[in-house]
């Protein structure tokens, strides 16, 4: 290849860089992933990538533990969390005894507090637990950072880790067992050391790095996001409806709960599934489609026109919330609360991000269910003949991403033992995939 083709392999600068490598990681924009920034020229990469996907950003403090007579030659890695790797062969063939290695692991350790400390002034590190690492360096050339990094996150908790960096040697980058996945934009052959391939490789300071950390921070939480749990009242079409909102600070998606007829935003069925999605970090809105006077009118029940305006006004009700700002709307729909969703799907594919019907009548969307664009997820009770017989219509008949799951023995309320958990469970997973969350996926 031409070395010094830009669309080939040399970057203008580490933005530049960043940018490219967030489309190659378009992938992850939504989901639970974190992007972690190798200090200092690695923040800066991983800053672009941060803001592009909408992902939050934290660097990942590591230290080479060097062999006490040849320092450049690591023998391990240290990590925030009391992280430590060793590489038993090399402190073996080294005959470094257990006293040295403490030395070394006991000033390593200073220096990266202190190196956290300068970086995060305060700031709590991103927990790792259950979620996507992405680790971000300018470049790679031997890869021992990066290895360490890796490990470091894993052993922090990341469920898997991914190393993205713009340039880096075909041996090396194929030869990283560290990662689950190694996203590489650049493999020059031959390759020279990794400033080589940028037109500017400038130092970068701390406090530079400090700045982009609180740029991502200020972008992804704006100021006045807070943690949500409170009675509210929704305007819609001239009327007000009840409702009690349920949002952690900066929650990546918030599902509305539609219900079905003779219910209430009071529905022990809706209140259980709503606190499984809470507890896997989602948002959630119950209200009542309809005043006191209007249900006592049973043609209102039915009206699936009005329930599914008033559920569109309540989802974007929740996502002009000042705690809701850039979390993805998801609706859960019971009986006919589940046609309603899914006509407000069709009509509003921009803000409606997924949809999941528990029992429900969702025939009662007619010709709509063709323009849902949302992925939908269907849950039936296996004794549940009629209503199961109208989802595996409509399932045929939806042109989304779609899923028709059936609960065996459960009847149309799910009252059998341990059907109402299994709704819950496929709930959280689908909306977890689709709004962001932690849950486990489903078996």
């Amino acid at each position: 290849m031409g070395l010094w083709d830009t669309d080939q392999g040399v970057f203008a600068d580490r933005e530049e860089a960043g940018r490219r490598l967030a489309r190659r990681l378009e992938g992850y924009r939504g989901s639970h992933a974190v992007v972690l920034g190798l200090p200092r020229g690695g923040v800066v990469v991983a800053h672009q990538v941060a803001r592009a996907l909408a992902l939050p950003l934290d660097v990942i403090v590591v230290r080479k533990l060097g062999v006490p007579y040849q320092p450049e030659y690591a023998m391990g890695a240290i990590g925030e969390g009391g992280i430590r790797v060793l590489d038993r062969d090399v402190v073996d063939r080294a005959r470094v005894g257990e006293a040295q290695l403490a030395a070394v692991e006991m000033r390593e350790r200073e220096a990266l507090a202190a190196r956290v400390e300068r970086f995060r002034r305060g700031r709590t590190r991103v927990d790792l637990r259950g979620r996507v690492a992405i680790v971000v360096d300018d470049g790679i050339a031997t890869g021992s950072t990066a290895r360490a990094a890796c490990i470091v996150a894993r052993g922090l908790g990341a469920q898997r880790v991914v190393l993205a960096v713009p340039v880096g040697p075909s041996d090396t980058v194929h030869d990283f067992p560290e990662a689950d996945e190694v996203i590489c934009l650049v493999e020059p052959e031959p390759f020279f050391a990794v400033g080589y391939h940028y037109r500017d490789f400038g130092q970068t300071s701390d406090d530079e790095v400090v700045a982009l950390l609180d740029d991502a921070a200020r972008h992804l939480d704006p100021p006045g996001a807070r943690a949500v749990d409170e009675e509210v009242r929704v305007p819609t079409d001239g009327v007000t409806l009840a409702g009690h909102l349920s949002l952690p600070a900066g929650a990546r998606g918030v599902v509305v709960f539609a219900h079905g007829s003779g219910s209430s935003r009071h529905s022990p069925r809706n209140q259980f599934v709503a606190s499984e999605l809470r507890a896997q970090g989602l948002g959630t809105l119950l209200l009542d489609l309809l005043t006191p006077a209007e249900e006592d009118d049973r043609a209102n029940v039915f009206d699936i026109g009005l329930l599914a305006g008033r559920l569109l006004a309540a989802a974007r009700w929740v996502a002009g919330h000042p705690a809701a700002a850039g979390a993805r709307i998801g609706l859960f729909g019971a009986s006919t609360g589940a046609g309603a969703a899914l006509v407000a799907a069709a009509a509003a594919p921009e803000l409606v991000a997924a949809v999941v019907s528990r029992g429900g009548r969702v025939d009662l969307a007619g010709a709509r269910l063709t323009e849902v664009r949302a992925p939908t997820r269907l849950i039936v009770g296996g004794s549940d003949y009629h209503v199961l017989d109208l989802n595996e219509m409509a399932h045929v008949q939806l042109r989304c991403e779609k899923d028709l799951v059936v609960v065996p023995r459960a009847s149309h309320l799910f009252e059998e033992p341990g059907a109402l958990e299994e709704v819950a469970r496929l709930a959280a997973e689908w909306f977890v995939r689709h709004l962001g969350g932690n849950a486990a996926p489903a078996g």
